[in-house]
């Protein structure tokens, strides 16, 4: 038996696509387990076998709701706010079926409801899930059960109703195809509880269930996150101000950090040289109209990439959609992207004689695709002037969309860069616009396309060890082939304050540790940055094949 944890994550509301693409890329590692708990926004979901003709009784956009189709059996059921969603994915013993999968499954939602103060909560022998008065006169269904079991792994979980929308399960579809029983809700059974509370007692339970000889390691996003906290181009405003708030530290336990003014560690005091060649390119850049990221972030490492032929092209304009509490990116209103931008690059790229070229991008939510036609655009014009060169991109998540995504992964970048940035608490102070499944969520998507991905996570934000080992091992589940560790440094006294200093031989440590997890190649120093040493991260992983999705095995009950 792996001696590795249940890995538990109460990962907030995440849109059923995205999740089910986190799903499909853990249901990959085989040998670890992991329970994802979270909430969906409005969804409809159906099987193989579903009637919609007769069991959907709603046009889903009229009510807000997505209806997405799922390679699975069973009609069609629904999630949404208020609705605690599980996905245990697990290794089950050989002798098990998907039956016993089903049964202890449901037995955790019933010891759950016993210790939350709901004692009559069983089995109803016609129908699977959990039932409220099983033996009564009218049994009611609080929590839906739909698994997957294939090659002894298993996918898909639970839906337990808290304090439902019970409208969306009683006017808009007959749930599961079962037209003579009532659904119900914690709440509409008069236990009024919070989803934290109901959690934390699952959480209990679901340890003692499936980790009694393995133990847990849990990780939980912000519990409390407002439209404010965006920025007002994600709340769909256009510009605005920056949004750093303290608070927002506060609420995930990061209250003291160090002053600006603080002097820095001599191991974050490189040399820098600039020769003549580095000059020279920098004229090349001027004369193109461009800009890197290596010169507009003042990075240390500039000399020694250049030299390596190694260069970070910043792509999209140089103002972001987004106001991340730990960058410096202009935030005024983006012009345009420049329609011959494409070509620019791939003119310095030739000129530069650059081996590996990194294109980034700022976020652009004023785009429909987020700006992934044109970063697409990019990576065909450097290839087509730049045979040989390969290609990194460094993307924004694009909002979860897979259809804009695509447009990227069409083209096949020889690395596909997305930043998680920081740990799973500290995300809603750190980055609110973004979100921690979504990140794993592109990650697993641009992996299951088969391309080598990659990330990055800064250190010193005041984030735990633990917590740092448990995001290595998620960014190691979904597949990443690259990671890169770095100090964060405070651009200004507006942003968020570095916690503490990380030393150079702890940053060694966070190498081993994340290789061991089965990181292909980890890049981890002080003055690390997501595009060190790129090309020979990139050499140092070998090409991966596409993940094959899962395919249907043992039995599906809903």
């Amino acid at each position: 038996m792996t001696s590795a944890p249940l890995r538990i994550r109460w990962l907030g509301s995440v849109p059923y696509a995205e999740s089910l693409s986190l799903q499909r890329a853990l249901v990959a590692d085989r040998g670890q387990q992991h329970l994802l708990l979270l909430e969906h926004p409005h969804v409809f979901t159906y099987g193989r076998t579903a009637d919609l003709t007769t069991n959907l009784l709603c046009d889903p956009a009229a009510v807000g709701a997505e209806l997405i189709a799922v390679d699975r059996g069973g009609d069609i059921t629904y999630h949404g706010p208020g609705q605690l969603v599980g996905y245990p994915i697990l290794d089950l013993p050989g002798h098990y079926r998907s039956v016993d999968h089903v049964c202890r499954v449901e037995q955790v939602i019933i010891d759950t409801l016993a210790a939350l103060g709901l004692p009559n909560a069983g089995r109803l022998k016609e129908y699977p899930g959990v039932w409220v008065d099983p033996d009564g006169p009218e049994p009611r269904k609080i929590a839906a059960i739909g698994v997957r079991v294939a090659g002894g792994r298993s996918m898909h979980g639970f839906a337990l109703n808290v304090a439902t929308d019970l409208t969306f399960m009683r006017s808009h579809i007959v749930p599961c195809g079962i037209a003579d029983r009532p659904v119900t809700s914690l709440a509409a059974e008069g236990i009024n509880v919070d989803m934290r509370t109901v959690v934390d007692t699952l959480v209990q339970v679901a340890a003692a269930t499936w980790a009694a000889e393995i133990g847990v390691e849990r990780q939980d996003v912000a519990w409390r996150h407002r439209p404010l906290d965006l920025s007002a181009f994600s709340r769909g405003e256009g510009p605005g101000e920056p949004i750093r708030l303290r608070g927002r530290l506060a609420a995930a336990g990061v209250t003291d950090g160090l002053e600006i003014s603080e002097r820095k560690p001599e191991w974050l005091r490189p040399v820098v040289a600039h020769g003549p060649e580095v000059l020279k390119l920098r004229r090349t850049l001027r004369d193109l109209d461009l800009v890197t990221v290596c010169e507009d972030a003042g990075c240390p490492n500039l000399s020694e990439c250049w030299a390596e032929g190694t260069a970070t092209f910043m792509v999209l304009g140089d103002r972001c959609t987004r106001a991340c509490g730990f960058c410096l990116v202009d935030t005024q209103h983006p012009l345009a992207p420049a329609v011959d931008e494409p070509a620019r690059v791939a003119e310095a790229v030739a000129k530069m004689g650059v081996d590996h070229a990194v294109l980034t991008m700022v976020a652009r939510d004023d785009l429909a695709d987020g700006g992934m036609a044109h970063m697409a655009a990019c990576v065909t014009a450097i290839r087509n002037r730049c045979p040989g060169t390969k290609v990194e991109t460094l993307i924004s998540d694009c909002r979860g969309d897979a259809v804009s995504l695509n447009l990227l992964l069409d083209v096949r970048p020889d690395v596909l860069n997305h930043n998680i940035e920081t740990v799973a608490r500290l995300q809603r102070a750190v980055r609110p616009s973004a979100g921690y499944a979504r990140s794993l969520a592109v990650l697993a998507r641009a992996g299951a396309a088969g391309l080598i991905t990659k990330s990055s996570l800064m250190l010193g934000l005041g984030e735990t060890d633990v917590e740092i080992e448990g995001c290595l091992a998620d960014l190691a589940a979904t597949g990443v082939r690259i990671a890169t560790l770095g100090q964060y440094l405070r651009p200004t006294s507006h942003h968020v304050p570095v916690a503490r200093w990380v030393e150079p031989g702890e940053f060694a440590h966070w190498k081993q540790v994340g290789e061991a997890l089965g990181i292909g190649h980890v890049e981890a120093s002080p003055l690390t940055r997501s595009s060190y040493h790129a090309g020979r991260a990139a050499q140092k992983v070998a090409p991966v094949t596409v993940q094959q999705p899962v395919r249907a095995g043992g039995r599906i009950r809903t």
